[in-house]
């Protein structure tokens, strides 16, 4: 049976995890942004996870999840551990996305978004009070929502390029 509540507080989860280190970004612009990988190359001379993923990013998914989770009801050590979760599932992406050559930055839609969202998701699922259904549920509106925001984030920012403007 799916409980709604309980995937909606996951699928909240997922949304700060993913969004609060972008958002940090945003607003303290290079300040604090030590890189996860301090510039670490491998053999192939390419990033070890590149340039977008930092200890800042690593500190607000943390902290943010850590307090949603106390105010939605869960152990602030579960929203703490989610948030490194998914964030390492992100950083396992951006490893991914070097190895195969793709910059930094640039979108590959669902290794984008299914390895943050399923392994915090799989791992803390009894924590969350999920079943099944409610892991597709979260872990498939995420995924959904993040290739949308992704397609508006691409619509804006070559809107603000176009010359013709």
């Amino acid at each position: 049976m799916v409980y709604p509540a309980e995937a909606a507080r996951a699928l909240l989860l997922l949304v700060l995890a993913n969004s609060l280190p972008w958002i940090a970004g945003r607003l303290l612009g290079r300040h604090l942004g030590l890189a996860l990988d301090l510039g670490a190359t491998l053999a192939d001379g390419r990033r070890l996870l590149g340039g977008h993923k930092t200890w800042r990013g690593v500190a607000a998914g943390i902290a943010g999840c850590a307090l949603a989770a106390a105010v939605t009801g869960l152990h602030w050590w579960t929203g703490a551990q989610f948030a490194a979760l998914s964030l390492c599932g992100d950083a396992c992406s951006s490893f991914c996305k070097r190895r195969l050559g793709i910059t930094p930055g640039a979108d590959l839609p669902l290794l984008d978004q299914l390895p943050e969202a399923l392994l915090p998701v799989l791992v803390l699922r009894a924590s969350l009070g999920l079943d099944s259904a409610a892991v597709v549920a979260a872990v498939g509106s995420f995924t959904l929502l993040d290739l949308l925001a992704t397609a508006i984030r691409r619509r804006a920012a070559q809107a603000r390029s176009d010359p013709r403007r």
